[in-house]
């Protein structure tokens, strides 16, 4: 999944929006601490490399950079304010241009600068530098604002004249739409730049939260865990240690709920706050305008995995319950392995070999893609005190390539984990091809490559199962993969909705925000459950609703099109990969219809969904059969 730019770059501003972007894996956090296994049981887990970007942070070319960029600001400014109704089509092209080194350079130096606060969150000088930066480009871009503000008071007719008259400037189309499509909730110029500049205090909420989610000690027996040791814990083969990380977990969470609850409800009533002077309909309204997806494709989405709950996350916890040996399953239980599944671990060699000949075996061109980051620095895969938690594919900028985190602990699930970021490497070497402005590819097909990803390696582990029991633990784990990319993340969305819609009238306490959390807990996970006393608190720890309010229906939508991606594949595989390439090599230059169109596919079409869900659901069927 990918991390949405600081506050400072988001609104209608295009100079240096886009240029920080982050990805969590959430569905199934791979958590976990010093007190994991090292890489002398892994192998040699590979660091960054962050020398591509900047050698440190005194680095002359980073001087030099910010230096131009301050400069180049000011001088954009000067030659283009108030003047864009009166260029022509070439002088439009040089600005959008210039533009977009803007984006470039500020996004070399915040990408730099935040990659280094997550290989050790807890570092005072590393979050202080990317503070900095992050000041640095807010005060820098503020002269350049007007862009959009500009871009958006251009007539149509002059605007199409000048397209028309130039095929480069042509070429930016997809980015003057997207600006466009803000206009009916743009500001005054004055206000515009005020929430501009105002946007650094909401990163501060922001590294409150992380820095607080860094800093949480767990005591699990004679043992201090940080976070990503804890969560570990829930997947553990061992009843008692999941039943003790949950009870660990909420006490710790309930310890600081009150700091929790504060971000959230200062983050929210700051988005109703933005949202109402806008006239946003809907507090979602602005994830759907940077996704570049209709309102309604989201409601069909969301109300089909809702309505989808009994025949597939009901019936297969149901069947997990059974295979457990359980009258009831307790909340510890969910992400439990099963009886039979075996606890060896996967070594950080087998891992890229497994990732590695499932994609090669899906198309050789992605033998060239991939293997940079095998190699070359562009993956922190081992478990360190400070780092951030989870797994993410971070972008860049087009002219330097991806970096790709990771917490690699050794379990099929980090196999898949590292598919899923590989996927997202691939797409964005591909996507660079656009250009800074154009590669960007909006958050509901950016999950597209990574999920493909992690279903070709699925399918290939699949294939080469060795008995009916391997084959029934891969299938039972993509099932459960699938719940949590699909089901758990609607259910997340639910939640958000019903956050910021009661936040609208008023500050939430501690216990309004569980008690809407457990109203979708419930509904979303079914029958076979007991929510133990304290899980209600585990909201607080997901840092989505932080960082990226409703990003979460992404997960869900980059699923469904995978599944019917997929199904396309296996039904007519001739020309698909050549048509594959393309659509991922488009980043954000074509909207989600253009892109689907030619495999067949329409997102709008309820029917869409429901193919995507059938597979989930056929998977089921089949699990069905080994009782």
């Amino acid at each position: 999944m990918i991390r949405r730019p600081p506050r400072s770059t988001q609104g209608v501003s295009s100079a240096a929006s886009d240029v920080y972007k982050r990805q969590f894996q959430l569905p199934i956090p791979t958590f976990d601490s010093e007190h994991s296994k090292g890489s002398s049981e892994l192998g040699q887990l590979p660091d960054w490399n962050l020398n591509d970007l900047y050698t440190s942070t005194d680095a002359k070319e980073l001087i030099s950079d910010l230096s131009w960029l301050e400069k180049e600001c000011d001088e954009f400014a000067k030659d283009y304010e108030g003047k864009l109704k009166f260029l022509s089509a070439e002088e439009m092209l040089n600005c959008v241009v210039r533009n977009e080194k803007i984006s470039s350079i500020s996004g070399r130096v915040i990408s730099y600068a935040g990659l280094r606060y997550y290989q050790k969150t807890t570092d005072a000088d590393r979050a202080k530098f990317l503070s900095d930066m992050q000041e640095k480009i807010t005060i820098f871009t503020t002269k350049l604002v007007f862009f959009s503000l500009e871009i958006n008071s251009l007539e149509d007719e002059f605007l199409e004249k000048l397209l028309k008259e130039n095929v480069e400037l042509a070429r930016y189309k997809p980015i003057f739409e997207k600006i466009r499509a803000l206009k009916p909730y743009q500001l005054s110029d004055e206000i515009e730049k005020f929430l501009h500049d105002l946007g650094i205090v909401g990163d501060a909420w922001e590294k409150l939260f992380d820095e607080t989610i860094a800093g949480l000690k767990f005591k699990i027996g004679d043992e201090t865990l940080n976070i990503e040791a804890t969560l570990n814990l829930l997947t553990d083969q061992k009843r008692k240690n999941r039943e003790n990380a949950t009870h660990e977990l909420a006490r710790v969470f309930m310890e600081n709920i009150k700091v929790f609850t504060r971000v959230h409800n200062t983050q929210a009533k700051e988005k109703e706050i933005v949202d109402r002077w806008r006239g946003m309909p809907t507090a979602q309204m602005g994830r759907h305008l940077a996704n570049q997806v209709e309102p309604e494709v989201v409601e069909a989405l969301r109300n089909s995995v809702v309505k989808a709950y009994p025949k597939i996350s009901h019936r297969y916890y149901e069947l997990k319950r059974k295979w457990l040996g359980l009258e009831i399953m307790q909340v510890w239980d969910r992400n439990a392995p099963l009886p039979m599944e075996s606890d060896k671990l996967v070594t950080w060699d087998q891992a890229q070999m497994i990732v590695t000949d499932a994609y090669i075996n899906f198309d050789n061109r992605m033998s060239d893609l991939i293997t940079p980051f095998f190699n070359k620095g562009w993956i922190d895969a081992g478990v360190k005190p400070g780092k951030a938690p989870g797994a993410f594919a971070h972008p860049t900028v087009t002219d330097v390539h991806p970096y790709i985190m990771l917490n690699y602990l050794g379990k099929p699930r980090d196999v898949m984990t590292l598919a899923h970021e590989l996927g997202h490497g691939v797409h964005q070497v591909l996507a660079s091809s656009q250009g800074q402005m154009l590669s960007s590819t909006p958050l509901t097909l950016a999950e597209t490559a990574s999920v493909f990803g992690e279903m070709l390696t699925f399918q290939q582990m699949l294939d080469q199962a060795s008995d009916k029991t391997e084959r029934k633990v891969l299938l039972a784990n993509k099932v459960e993969d699938m719940i949590n990319t699909v089901v758990r993340q609607i259910a997340f969305y639910d939640f958000e909705c019903k956050l910021h819609d009661a936040r609208k009238n008023g500050e939430l306490t501690p216990s309004d925000i569980n008690s809407l959390w457990m109203s979708v807990q419930s509904e979303s996970l079914g029958p076979a459950f007991e929510f133990v006393d304290g899980y209600e608190t585990f909201w607080s720890y997901i840092p989505h609703f932080v960082h990226s309010p409703f990003y979460v229906y992404a997960y869900a939508f980059g699923d469904g099109l995978v599944n019917a991606l997929y199904a396309t594949y296996k039904e007519n595989p001739k020309g698909f990969e050549d048509k594959y390439f393309n659509m991922l090599s488009a980043g954000g230059s074509k909207h989600h219809k253009e892109l689907l169109k030619p495999f067949g596919l329409d997102a709008s079409d309820p029917e869409f969904w429901s193919k995507g869900l059938s597979m989930i659901s056929e998977m089921i069927d089949e699990l069905e059969t080994f009782d």
